[in-house]
């Protein structure tokens, strides 16, 4: 697909980070665009920044409240789009939605890995299925899949549990690298990429976490706290000496970090994202990290788990460790 002009879009997760990004730039491209998310308060403000230069007459921005992991709310979003777009298809699915937590089946309860899994694999997969009939009817199509690194590398860090996050990103990458045959079998007229960022500075960190314990505040509660502690004595740093308020402050400056210091802003990578689309990659290795790393995996698989090779490859790049 070359050109996003007088496409209709659909992005899950629009509401901040790269979904933001991906609306914003789609828009100026002359693309219409249907975004679902949790928070309506984003998605306005999503819609606010979309429209700061003056939108050509006819091009429509829609806002539309789903969590992507119940088919139901999904469903309650095709049916608003069509309805509100006044169209029976779309051109371009993104699948953008997630989360991070419930990373370990030892120290998380089952609630919140289960949440991260089935909203980072099963918002994709609900995507597709949901979305499937209306990218059946256009006369091109192209479905775009959010993984990560952690979908070819299933880790985050020396002492830091992550399966849930990374069985869904393995999972993601699998089942859009399947599509492809799929699709040029059934529907050839629509292509797939999945894409694979690195650190992209967005408020995963703490929009993840506010839903995981269905809270807007941006403080840890006390169980919290003392997850935050077991995290950072996992890595090898010693909690004894400091408070809960210490606790508190080292959890928001990470948030804060990832956000505000990472090697690749959201824009960038929406960037990136759309113009591997537009190049027809199945493939989008986003910021210079994940290529790199995705090179490293490669050359030395046997020691891709090793605490040194994080260790290396993290001061090579500029990863925090943890």
């Amino acid at each position: 697909m070359k050109d996003f002009a007088g496409k209709i879009a659909v992005i899950t997760g629009g509401g901040t980070g790269m979904g933001r990004e991906l609306a914003r730039q789609l828009v100026a491209e002359g693309c219409n665009v249907a975004m679902c998310d949790v928070s309506a308060d984003a998605m306005a403000e999503t819609r606010r920044l979309c429209e700061v230069e003056r939108l050509p007459q006819g091009l429509r921005i829609t806002t539309h409240i789903a969590d992507v992991s119940i088919e139901d709310q999904l469903l309650r979003f095709r049916d608003e789009l069509a309805e509100q777009q006044a169209t029976d298809k779309i051109h371009l699915l993104f699948n953008n939605a997630g989360i991070g937590g419930g990373g370990s089946l030892f120290t998380n309860t089952r609630e919140q890995w289960e949440k991260t899994f089935n909203i980072c694999w099963g918002g994709v997969y609900l995507g597709v299925r949901t979305f499937l009939p209306m990218l059946v009817k256009a006369d091109e199509g192209h479905i775009v899949n959010t993984s990560s690194v952690n979908g070819f590398w299933a880790s985050v860090g020396l002492g830091v549990s992550h399966t849930a996050y990374s069985a869904a990103k393995f999972a993601v990458k699998g089942f859009t690298e399947a599509l492809i045959n799929d699709l040029r079998l059934n529907a050839p007229h629509i292509k797939c990429s999945v894409v694979m960022p690195g650190h992209i500075g967005t408020s995963i960190v703490s929009n993840s976490r506010k839903i995981q314990n269905g809270s807007e505040s941006d403080r840890l509660s006390a169980n919290e706290v003392l997850a935050t502690r077991r995290r950072l004595e996992g890595m090898g740093t010693d909690t004894t000496a400091m408070s809960d308020e210490d606790i508190q402050n080292i959890a928001a400056d990470r948030a804060r970090t990832f956000r505000d210091e990472a090697p690749m802003t959201a824009a960038a990578a929406a960037t990136v994202i759309l113009d591997g689309v537009k190049a027809g990659r199945w493939r989008i290795l986003v910021g210079d990290d994940a290529r790199r790393l995705d090179e490293r995996v490669r050359q030395t698989p046997e020691q891709a788990y090793e605490p040194e090779f994080y260790r290396s490859f993290a001061a090579e790049v500029g990863w925090r460790l943890g």
